[in-house]
C-alpha cells in the first residue's frame, strides 16, 4: 500500500472512530410533550400571543375540582386569542386514561403529556393544579388559578381572588402581571 492511500485509509479510521466515540457536550436537547396520538407538540409556536398551561392528574382531586374554572377561563379568553392546553405530568398516565379524564370532566381543551417534565420545567411549576401564563415562550406567571383552596383541608366557600384570569386580562393589556403565587395541590413527583 502506498503512503499517501495508508494515510487516506489512516484517516477514514479516524475519522469514523471520532463519530462513534462521540458524546454530547452540553445539555440534552429538550424532550417535547407529546399529544395524545404521540406527536412530539410545542404549545409556544403561536408567536407573541399568549399560552395558558393548566396542570392536572387524572388522580388530584384538586385539579379534578377545577375542571369547570379551568373550561371557564379557556371560553372566555379563546376568542381573544389566547391557547390554552391541559398539562399532564404524570409520566405514568396513558394516553388512554387521558382521553377518559377529559371525557369525564368535559374538557373542550387540547391535552398534552409531559413525561419527560419539558414544560413543568419551563413553567417552574410543582404542583396540579397549578398554571402557566407565557407570551411566546417567556413565562409571565405560574401559580395558582386562585384562592379557593387556602391549604390542603381547608377551602373557601367564595373565591375572593382570581389570579389567573387577572394575569390573563392584564397580559393582553400589556399590563405588569404577578411573577408568581403559591399553589396548594398534589405534588408533581420527579420534578428536577
Amino acid at each position: 500500500m502506498t503512503a499517501p492511500r495508508r494515510a487516506g485509509v489512516l484517516f477514514a479510521s479516524f475519522l469514523v472512530s471520532a463519530l462513534f466515540s462521540f458524546s454530547w457536550a452540553g445539555p440534552l436537547p429538550p424532550q417535547l410533550p407529546l399529544d395524545l396520538a404521540g406527536n412530539a407538540v410545542d404549545p409556544f409556536t403561536g408567536g407573541n400571543r399568549l399560552t395558558v398551561l393548566i396542570f392536572v392528574r387524572t388522580d388530584c382531586p384538586l385539579s379534578n375540582r377545577y375542571a369547570p374554572e379551568i373550561q371557564r377561563l379557556a371560553s372566555t379568553f379563546a376568542s381573544r386569542g389566547v391557547n390554552f392546553w391541559l398539562v399532564y405530568p404524570d409520566k405514568a398516565e396513558t394516553a388512554a386514561n387521558i382521553r377518559d379524564h377529559v371525557a369525564a370532566y368535559g374538557y373542550a381543551l387540547p391535552a398534552l403529556r409531559d413525561t419527560h417534565h419539558f414544560l413543568v420545567r419551563k413553567a417552574e411549576v410543582a404542583v396540579t393544579p397549578e398554571s402557566a401564563v407565557f407570551r411566546g415562550d417567556k413565562l409571565l406567571y405560574h401559580g395558582r388559578i386562585d384562592n379557593r383552596v387556602q391549604d390542603f383541608g381547608q377551602t373557601r366557600v367564595v373565591v375572593t381572588t382570581h389570579d389567573l384570569q387577572d394575569t390573563i386580562s392584564a397580559a393582553l393589556q400589556n399590563k405588569p402581571v404577578p411573577r408568581a403565587t403559591e399553589a396548594v395541590g398534589c405534588y408533581i413527583s420527579d420534578v428536577q
